[in-house]
């Protein structure tokens, strides 16, 4: 498994700290926060970005309270397509349809479990390719 890049802020931060147990089999690269100390989430959706766009991860994973934020702050980055996803569907038309490369969640927006659901789709579906190709080719 290539590695996953994984950032948070405060509000996100014990939501990613489960994630990271509940996946302990991925080859996490932990962007921060550590803690629960307020912070500035574009710090972390940078993070991300940066990580993404050197390639030091193919894919990440960011939380913040909204989960909107911090993918607003990922977005800047071109090499980024980080969709926001509060169900399992959402996270598997994200990666099917769109080829996100990054899932972002909504710590105060989605329960812990519903979260798990949502990593798991996004991390086993592969991008379909064929009519969905030109429109993420729009999207650079």
């Amino acid at each position: 498994m290539t590695k996953l890049a994984i950032a948070s802020d405060h509000g996100g931060f014990a939501l990613k700290e489960k994630i990271m147990q509940r996946f302990a089999d991925v080859d996490w690269l932990d962007l921060g926060t550590g803690s629960e100390e307020s912070v500035d989430y574009p710090q972390f959706g940078k993070a991300m970005g940066e990580a993404i766009t050197n390639e030091d991860a193919d894919t990440g994973i960011l939380i913040c309270g909204s989960g909107i934020g911090i993918s607003i702050a990922a977005n800047r980055f071109p090499a980024v397509r980080a969709a926001l996803c509060v169900n399992a569907e959402m996270a598997a038309l994200s990666r099917q349809h769109n080829d996100a490369n990054v899932i972002s969640l909504g710590a105060r927006i989605i329960d812990e479990e519903t979260a798990y659901e949502c990593v798991e789709a996004f991390l086993n579906t592969e991008f379909e390719g064929g009519r969905h190709e030109r429109r993420v080719e729009q999207l650079s």
